[in-house]
């Protein structure tokens, strides 16, 4: 590709965020629709049983679009230039261990057959860098963790 590495990456965790939106939003959809498709049968009790269990899947993804939006707000702040002499949000981490892109928690990502973590500033690990400069050493898992580029 011919984008900068770290354009690659954040544009990656935008396409994560818009597909895990999308597909919750499609759920809520669906949920409404078949809410609004349920009709009284003889059946009553069964017919608020399924009202009640579509009820508590529509609250369960309320939290996850409440969830999605938070991370949303996350991404926004996620600048594409950072301070190349400590590690923040947006950085490119090299370490002996594993590579890491300071942003939101989604996954692995392959750039040009690299791997690269998609790791937040509150998750274990992203705590341990954050602020962190080239040669410094931090421990998790009991891995010994050097830093080595920080882009």
């Amino acid at each position: 590709m011919d984008q900068p590495l770290k354009q690659q990456l954040y544009g990656f965790c935008q396409l994560f965020v818009e597909s895990r939106l999308k597909r919750i939003q499609n759920n809520i959809d669906s949920l409404q629709e078949a809410l609004g498709s349920e009709t009284k049968s003889s059946a009553g009790d069964k017919h608020e049983t399924g009202r009640a269990m579509i009820q508590l899947e529509r609250e369960k993804l309320g939290k996850q679009l409440a969830e999605v939006n938070l991370l949303q707000e996350l991404f926004k702040k996620i600048p594409l230039k950072t301070n190349l002499s400590h590690i923040g949000l947006g950085s490119v981490v090299y370490t002996n261990h594993q590579n890491f892109y300071i942003g939101i928690s989604a996954g692995e990502i392959r750039v040009d057959g690299v791997s690269f973590y998609a790791i937040a500033p509150n998750t274990p690990v992203g705590k341990l860098l954050m602020g962190k400069v080239v040669g410094d050493i931090v421990f998790f898992n009991a891995k010994e963790i050097q830093l080595r580029q920080i882009e």
